[in-house]
């Protein structure tokens, strides 16, 4: 792989691509460093300092925003807003006949769902830029008692600049993305949550040193990742081959046909959708429960109270039981819509295609319904163990639910690694093909 890069760099092409990569990801760790109009920056220092708001939802944001959500930079929202838009958009063409019908018209009607996605993404930063700025006016629901305002100035202009300025932030993050797939290398918007998620992976690993003082654990657990993502790249490289024939068929002249192919269908087919799903369903509760506190310091409702001691800790028996089949129900649901065997066999059908000893049409749908739901299972099971991975690390270790070595983590830096350097490797074949002489 390293002589790749080296290749990679002596290639003049590649090399701008490379370095147009490395300038936009260095723009990006710069933008999680300043901080927004009207935050007193010290003060966010010394509530870090002080608190553990690595829990739920807002530590996801967290880790997807590289650290920038508590330390309320000008990148606070991160790519969070631009993720969620993309999924909500991707559900809404199975819903909405129009959004499907724009699926199929190909690039004109991809282009035209990826500007309703911008345009969700700036709506949905105005959403969560005002509730942001509103955990900011009181910063002890997320740092705790201790923390005291960490805004300069609480006046109306004041938060509307923040509000503006958050968004302007998403929106400048969307725009890189967008420039990063064009002009350099991989999926932009990919690569800059890798980079959000691999920057905060040295902090982790030396709060765990530094938690335990044992460098014995510290090598073993380094170790252990290791190992863990030598079994994620297996299991995100397995696929289940369908092989489809097509027939011959005489248009004028000419014949066409006659090819044989195969469907790939991927054991872990649902990505890090479904972790997603369940984290940000599962901190729902929490969060209603935060916003339900007495303000006079009485104890909560019993049912606030509950929700604190079940649903707030990973270590928790309860919530680990509910985030398992919570990936397990995502993981089928978002698989069915985003593959149909159904159409997936009209359109064989229409070009003459078939599976050797299926028959075309429905006996062709049932017989992929059965090969995917049989993978399914194992990639949902091995989605839940990997995103248990950092809930059992809470136990053991004393680590925070954004342990690198699992759950969303471990999943995206691995997706766009492999992704990354398979499109390096293709570009590096189209340059310097080397055949069976030399």
């Amino acid at each position: 792989m390293l002589s790749a890069f080296v290749r990679a760099f002596k290639t003049p092409d590649l090399r701008k691509k490379l370095l147009f990569t490395l300038f936009i990801i260095a723009i990006y760790r710069l933008g999680t460093a300043v901080p927004t109009p009207g935050v007193a920056y010290t003060k966010v220092r010394e509530c870090l300092s002080g608190a553990d708001p690595q829990a739920g939802f807002i530590g996801l944001a967290n880790l997807f925003s590289g650290g920038a959500l508590l330390q309320l930079s000008i990148f606070a929202l991160g790519i969070m807003p631009y993720i969620t838009a993309s999924i909500i958009v991707q559900l809404l063409t199975v819903v909405i006949p129009r959004f499907e019908a724009l699926k199929k018209e190909g690039q004109s009607g991809q282009t035209k769902l990826t500007q309703y996605t911008r345009y969700l993404t700036i709506g949905l930063a105005v959403l969560q830029s005002s509730t942001l700025i509103t955990f900011a006016r009181n910063p002890q629901q997320i740092f705790g008692p201790s923390c005291t305002s960490i805004l300069t100035d609480d006046t109306m202009p004041t938060i509307v600049i923040m509000v503006l300025t958050l968004t302007a932030g998403t929106g400048l993050i969307m725009w890189m993305g967008e420039l990063l797939t064009d002009r350099g290398i991989g999926n932009g918007m990919s690569v800059l949550i890798f980079t959000s998620i691999a920057s905060g992976f040295p902090g982790s690993l030396w709060a765990i040193q530094q938690k335990d003082g044992r460098w014995d654990v510290f090598i073993g657990i380094i170790l252990l990742g290791f190992v863990i993502m030598a079994l994620v790249i297996f299991v995100e490289q397995s696929q289940r081959r369908v092989p489809v024939q097509y027939a011959k068929r005489q248009v004028g002249r000419r014949m066409y046909g006659g090819s044989s192919t195969y469907i790939p269908l991927k054991v872990n087919m649902a990505g890090v959708i479904p972790v997603i799903f369940a984290s940000s369903l599962l901190s729902l509760p929490a969060l209603v429960a935060q916003f339900n506190q007495p303000k006079d310091g009485s104890p909560p409702a019993a049912w606030a109270q509950w929700v604190q001691d079940n649903l707030t800790r990973g270590d928790h028996w309860i919530y680990m039981l509910l985030y398992v089949a919570l990936i397990l129900f995502f993981t089928f649901f978002y698989v069915s819509i985003t593959f149909n065997p159904t159409e997936v066999a009209d359109n064989m059908k229409k070009y003459g295609g078939f599976i050797p000893g299926i028959r075309a049409g429905r006996p062709t749908a049932e017989y992929l319904d059965y090969v995917l739901t049989r993978i399914t299972v194992p990639g949902a099971l091995y989605l839940a163990v990997i995103s248990l991975i950092p809930l059992i690390a809470l136990v053991a270790v004393g680590a925070n639910q954004n342990f690198p070595f699992g759950g969303t983590s471990i999943l995206i830096i691995v997706g766009v690694g492999l992704e990354t350097v398979k499109q390096i490797q293709a570009q590096l074949q189209q340059r310097h093909y080397e055949g069976f002489l030399r």
